[in-house]
């Protein structure tokens, strides 16, 4: 079983608590690791350590600051094997789709290291005779990530190396069902050798998330969760004058009209909501047919759902791995069964999947919940599991005026051979991320990943200028020097 450790100010550390949380393999049912539950005294020390290295990291040049992240990310890379291994074990996904993860990591490390492009300011020169204006980014200060369950590995990068680069000190919580993944990743960190204090990892649960928000030097928080929490995150910082970002559920539908290229529309589909075992903020959840496309595409998206291959994630030839632990497969199956309540009918059945050798595995096979009703709980719940529900409807504007309606702004696909309904759709649809012909639309690195309604909370999102955006500040000086001063040179 592998010790939890919090990594504070250049030094691994004991948290000074007795309660723990167990981290489970999901495939498997073992103990892994423990999760120290706190206190907040683990975060005082971790800001406290990060505050005081602030000054002199501010003060190294933005070109050094970027030198750290490029070994960083060598050192990723050449571990990236055991990285992805970590991530199978703790989240259940994949080895492909760890993976995966991890080169989304990398991206935005090297984004970031355009930081010296990246924050320039700007300069107005004889706004008024003899005058200079003059704006200037600055860091915000100490900042820190919530991370969750479901991208152990890249999601703090979404943000961490943005604000290492503008000159920050940072704390990263993981999620304390996943912490393995980030003991991997600090110990390369302590490899490259950032001053004492400038990155800190703290390990906790409610307690030290709490301790987070309240914090009077930490500036600027970051989370991706449930819509809950998130309203939770960005009301409680918000409150103490900290900047936010607090990404939210999702309820991803992707329209298929009758010209749609269907054997691409299908296998597209089926891997949007089933990999990573539908437990990513892009997974499609809801695919909503118009039209003739209705016989074709359901028949051949059952297929795609029964046939997919569930198992251990670190095993050749397995599709999809576990969902995180008992309690969601649990929740999952519950949900399933509020589905067939409302009369839905259920033409692939994932629940009560058990896998040969992995009994105790928390495993839930593809679902697929057909013709699913506007308003119900199925079509508003998030159910955050390989589950797929499928609605009809007779139009390009009724699939726009149904995605538009729901309270999740996440993400919307749409599948068809026409420009003009491409440009429709892309114009009309409520959704930070638009998709066409593509199933997840998870935008590349040096651009923002959106989410609007209430898939998000805050102003600037993560990645690339918004980034950049978000942890650093505006200074404006406006200058003058009088004639006198300027004859003594």
């Amino acid at each position: 079983m592998q010790k939890i450790l919090n990594y504070i100010n250049g030094e691994w550390l004991d948290s000074p608590t007795t309660e723990y949380f167990e981290v489970i393999n999901p495939a498997t049912g073992e103990i892994i690791a423990r999760t120290p539950l706190g206190p907040a005294s683990v975060i005082e020390a971790a800001a406290r350590a990060a505050n005081e290295a602030l000054p002199g990291w501010r003060r190294t040049p933005v070109q050094e600051r970027v030198q750290y992240l490029f070994k960083l990310r060598d050192l990723m890379k050449a571990n990236a094997d055991e990285i992805a291994q970590a991530i199978v074990n703790e989240a259940g996904k994949t080895f492909e789709e760890a993976k995966a993860e991890m080169v989304r990591a990398y991206e935005n490390v090297e984004v970031a290291c355009g930081m010296p492009m990246l924050m320039k300011g700007e300069i107005s020169e004889d706004i008024a005779p003899g005058i200079d204006e003059i704006m200037l980014r600055q860091p915000v200060g100490v900042c820190a990530t919530i991370a969750p369950f479901n991208f152990p590995g890249m999601i703090p990068f979404w943000y961490l190396p943005y604000a290492l680069a503008a000159g920050n000190t940072y704390l990263v919580k993981p999620s304390e069902r996943v912490p393995v993944t980030m003991q991997i990743i600090f110990r390369l960190i302590e490899q490259v050798g950032f001053p004492k204090g400038v990155v800190n990892l703290v390990n906790g649960g409610k307690e030290s998330v709490d301790a987070i928000l309240e914090h009077p030097v930490i500036r600027a928080v970051t989370f991706v969760g449930s819509t809950s929490v998130a309203k939770y995150i960005y009301s409680t910082a918000a409150a103490h004058g900290k900047r936010v970002q607090a990404q939210g559920g999702a309820k991803n539908p992707v329209i298929i009209l009758p010209d749609a290229d269907m054997e691409m529309a299908v296998k597209i589909t089926a891997d949007s909501a089933f990999g990573c075992a539908g437990q990513r903020c892009l997974a499609t959840s809801l695919a909503i047919t118009v039209g003739e496309a209705r016989n074709e595409f359901n028949e051949a998206i059952c297929d795609a759902a029964a046939s997919r291959t569930v198992g251990y994630g670190l095993e050749a030839g397995i599709q999809m791995g576990a969902v995180i632990n008992q309690a969601s497969k649990t929740r999952i199956e519950q949900l399933i069964g509020v589905g067939a309540s409302e009369g839905v009918s259920i033409p692939v059945d994932g629940r009560g999947t058990v896998i040969k050798g992995y009994e105790k595995g928390s495993f839930v096979r593809p679902t697929i919940l057909m013709d699913v009703q506007p308003g119900s709980e199925t079509w508003q719940t998030e159910i955050f599991g390989p589950v797929l529900g499928v609605m009809h409807v007779n139009s390009i504007e009724d699939a726009i005026a149904l995605t538009n309606s729901h309270r999740y702004g996440n993400q919307a696909s749409l599948f068809t051979s026409s420009g003009a309904a491409a440009r429709k759709f892309r114009y009309e649809a409520e959704a930070g991320n638009i998709g066409i012909n593509i199933g997840v639309a998870a935008p590349m690195a040096f651009f923002p990943f959106s989410g609007w309604k209430e898939s998000f909370f805050g102003d600037m999102h993560g990645q690339g200028m918004d980034a950049v955006e978000f942890f650093t500040q505006k200074k404006v000086v406006v200058e003058r020097w009088p004639k006198e001063w300027s004859r003594k040179f």
